[in-house]
């Protein structure tokens, strides 16, 4: 059971949802965040790193080689919102990111931090979430006859 809630969530990565993704340099964001675990629901902290579209999440920064293999990744293009959520969990500094299936938890070290996290990701799902092309566009206005 705890298997199948893993790769639910994102966090038994296949290699194929991170192959093109240099995670190791150059992201857009990274840094320290304290994650809730979605089926043990223990908070641990965890490095984070925004890169193309993708949040990835790793046991600690001090390895990360094109070699690591990532503890997590969020397609943060799945995602639909990002917002602050100390009223949901009662911490300072919370977060949450939320896809149509479930919701993650996350706590930054500051507010500034809380923050920056949450335009990043912000940034990314609206990067990288289906857009609407011209063609799928209607103009009711010149529509009717």
């Amino acid at each position: 059971m705890e298997s199948l809630w893993r790769v639910a969530t994102f966090q038994d990565p296949n290699p194929e949802d991170y192959k093109d993704v240099e995670f190791w340099s150059g992201p857009e964001r990274s840094g320290w965040l304290t994650k809730q675990g979605d089926y043990i629901k223990t908070w641990r902290r965890r490095w984070f790193v925004l890169k193309q579209g993708k949040l990835f999440w790793f046991k600690d920064s001090s390895s990360i080689t094109r070699d690591s293999v990532p503890r997590g990744v969020i397609p943060v293009g799945r995602c639909l919102t990002v917002k602050g959520a100390e009223d949901v969990i009662n911490k300072p500094f919370a977060f949450e990111l939320a896809t149509v299936n479930y919701t993650m938890y996350f706590v930054a070290d500051t507010e500034k931090d809380k923050e920056d996290w949450i335009n990043s990701i912000g940034r990314s799902i609206v990067q990288h979430s289906r857009s609407v092309t011209d063609s799928e566009v209607v103009d009711y206005d010149n529509n009717r006859r």
